[in-house]
């Protein structure tokens, strides 16, 4: 129950108040008292709330603060959450958008090519990675995206920029991934059945490393979610509602969102609202082999 409209007045006093609503006189001032100390803590949380919603870049809905809130130790109701940022106004930017498939698989239909992540269960780094390409638009013309993502902890390992989408693409992302984190022999690489990934020169490149080589079926995207989910983020956190007007402002953009956010600060669920960087560094820690 509510009392704010308990107010001292010389025909209304509080004690005739207090007596009709059956509370005490006592418990009345002691609301009083203590509703200022609520509303201290409600702003310091309204603050901490606002604080989190910024560093993400406006990204974070009331799921995800909550969860960064809990493992920082904080007490954070969803719904105490969600009412504090709705009376602030602050609403992620994810929205739907609908992005076009650029690799070609038509070369491949013929080709007996092996799922070898379908149905497998993997529980440490560096066992299996997959890769795809993206598109950003720029003021000059496409930007192409090409990354290496590890199924497990979700941490980009490496990627490239180009202006076109040929097999060098593809080649310079994992080389880079395979420099930066010295992947293991045996380690399977999955990705679609797209030309770059299909050339001779990307599959001696992958065998030379030790590397397997895994595809997605025929017309079954899903095969690759892994990617599939890392590129909506990025657009929807890092391209739509932004304009590059170069390829290189669009280039460094994108690499310093998956190096300084995604990878290093970016709280995921799955992940216990850590970042990849530090999911991978904990599975480590803990002595799991890198490669089943």
């Amino acid at each position: 129950m509510r009392y704010e409209f308990i107010y001292e007045h010389p025909e209304y006093p509080v004690a005739k108040w207090v007596s009709f609503l059956q509370v005490s006189r006592s418990g009345y001032y002691s609301y009083l008292s203590g509703r200022k100390v609520r509303e201290s803590k409600e702003n310091a949380l309204k603050k901490r709330v606002k604080d989190l919603f910024d560093e993400s870049g406006g990204c974070y809905g009331p799921t995800r603060v909550v969860g960064v809130l809990r493992r920082l130790g904080e007490k954070a109701s969803y719904h105490k959450i969600s009412r504090l940022m709705a009376e602030m106004g602050l609403c992620s930017i994810h929205n739907r958008y609908r992005s076009r498939s650029l690799t070609n698989s038509k070369k491949s239909r013929g080709l007996n090519l092996p799922n070898l992540v379908r149905g497998q269960s993997f529980n440490a780094p560096y066992q299996a990675v997959c890769s795809d390409i993206t598109y950003i638009r720029t003021g000059e013309g496409w930007l192409y995206l090409c990354v290496v993502k590890d199924i497990v902890t979700g941490e980009i390992l490496g990627l490239a920029t180009s202006d076109n989408m040929r097999k060098e693409l593809v080649i310079k992302a994992f080389l880079n991934a395979h420099a930066r984190h010295n992947l293991p022999i045996g380690i399977i690489h999955h990705s679609d059945r797209g030309s770059q990934y299909t050339s001779k020169e990307f599959i001696e490149m992958l065998a030379q490393l030790g590397v397997k080589q895994s595809f997605s079926r025929i017309g079954m995207p899903g095969d690759n979610t892994w990617a599939e989910s890392f590129f909506a983020t990025f657009k929807k956190e890092r391209v739509h509602f932004n304009h590059f007007a170069t390829r290189d402002e669009a280039a460094f953009a994108t690499f310093a969102w998956i190096e300084g956010r995604y990878n290093n600060k970016r709280a995921q669920e799955r992940l216990g609202f850590i970042s990849p960087t530090e999911f991978r560094k904990s599975l480590l820690n803990k002595g799991l082999k890198s490669v089943a």
